[in-house]
């Protein structure tokens, strides 16, 4: 029913193509924002990658400049959210989704969405604690 994206620095441009397309594809925005992380934030919500080699790669591209974060609603969210994104490495995702869009590598993959339906209700809380009765 939830789930979580960021626009990513290097999408951060494309953001108002980025979100017609969502809404085009049925999401329905109740939360979001355009903000700056700052390293402990990024720390704090990649911290599952914390011990792979790319961390470090991680927490400096996604402080480099403005994100922009969306709560979305829709039913089965998690999984037409990652079809509509598609794979991690653009170069690998189908013809029309946003990281084959607007992804450069696997690293700088315009955005991030959730994986699970567990995972979505947390990372909306991170950033949106606000929103911790609508979602439960």
């Amino acid at each position: 029913m939830y789930t979580f994206t960021i626009i990513k620095p290097n999408a951060f441009d494309k953001t108002e193509q980025i979100l017609r397309r969502i809404s085009f594809e049925g999401f329905q925005t109740i939360g979001i924002r355009s903000v700056f992380l700052n390293k402990e934030k990024a720390e704090n919500f990649y911290s599952i990658h914390k011990d792979k080699d790319f961390f470090s790669d991680l927490i400096k591209f996604m402080t480099s400049g403005p994100i922009t974060i969306c709560a979305l609603k829709k039913n089965n969210a998690v999984i037409d959210f990652r079809n509509l994104i598609g794979d991690t490495d653009p170069k690998e995702a189908n013809p029309g989704t946003i990281r084959s869009m607007y992804g450069t590598d696997i690293a700088e993959n315009a955005i991030h969405g959730s994986d699970s339906d567990e995972n979505a209700k947390k990372e909306i809380l991170f950033f949106f604690p606000e929103m911790e009765s609508t979602i439960q």
